[in-house]
This record gives structure tokens, C-alpha cells and sequence, in this order.
């Protein structure tokens, strides 16, 4: 089992969770009271910093729900924090855009994202002239 450090910037943030024994991600839930108007991009605090471990990033998430049941997706996919984004007022936080026509309520303790720690190999560059003599013809190609 990965071991990671963990802060709560406020005794009252609850630790992540895991809920069942096999859950890939745990929740990331907001840490206060948030309303993200219709169409806005938003911040919502957890009040954790988190140490991701060496060879890894963390991967945020939306829970599977989150769009169905209240209008947000995480704005830009899947956010990333890199193991060096951990000093001590670095809080996680997720980026939310709220897709509907009105304005979407979270309080403190909602379950927004889900957090994975996701292996990761930064490459070495090796520049060439040329690559491959032939093009597969680009997106789609394939059918």
C-alpha cells in the first residue's frame, strides 16, 4: 500500500476516504460553502495539502455523479498536482465549471472529486531529423 503525508488546514476537514475496499479513487469533499454561478469556473477548497509520494501525481477526478446530480464537471478534465505542489498552505483544490442554467449550492462535506494516485515516468527527449517514413493521416484515421 502507497503511503502519502496529509494536512487539514482546519481541525474540522475530514481525512479522504476510501468507500469500499475496492474504490480506485477517494472523495474529495469541499471544505466550505460554495455557490458557482451558471457557466462560471470555481474553485472549491477541501482545506487539505496533500504530499503526493515520488514517481506519482495526483489525479482529480469527478465522481461519476457529479454531473448527473449537480451540474459540475471538473473544468479542465482532470486536474494534476505534481509531488512538489505540497507546501504548507498548497491546498488542494478542485475546479469545477457549472454547465447549468442556474446556480449550483455545495456545502461543506459535499463529495465534488475523486483523488488517484496515478504512477508517472517523465521521458527524456531525444531529437531527431525525421520520424517514421510514413503518416497514419491524422485524427480518425483509423475508422
Amino acid at each position: 500500500m502507497l503511503s502519502a503525508r496529509i494536512k487539514r488546514l482546519r481541525p474540522d476537514v475530514p481525512l479522504p476516504v476510501y468507500q469500499t475496499p475496492e474504490s480506485a479513487g477517494f472523495d474529495l469533499a469541499a471544505s466550505e460553502d460554495t455557490t458557482i454561478a451558471p457557466g462560471q469556473v470555481a474553485l472549491v477548497p477541501t482545506g487539505l495539502v496533500i504530499e503526493v509520494p515520488h514517481g506519482y501525481f495526483l489525479g482529480v477526478f469527478a465522481r461519476s455523479s457529479t454531473p448527473l446530480k449537480r451540474g459540475l464537471m471538473v473544468a479542465n478534465g482532470v486536474g494534476v498536482v505534481d509531488p512538489d505542489y505540497s507546501g504548507p498552505e498548497d491546498e488542494v483544490k478542485i475546479e469545477v465549471v457549472n454547465f447549468t442554467q442556474a446556480p449550483v449550492h455545495v456545502k461543506q462535506g459535499d463529495r465534488i472529486a475523486q483523488g488517484l494516485f496515478v504512477p508517472v515516468t517523465q521521458a527524456r527527449w531525444d531529437e531527431v531529423a525525421g520520424m517514421r517514413p510514413e503518416s497514419r493521416g491524422g485524427f480518425g484515421a483509423t475508422g
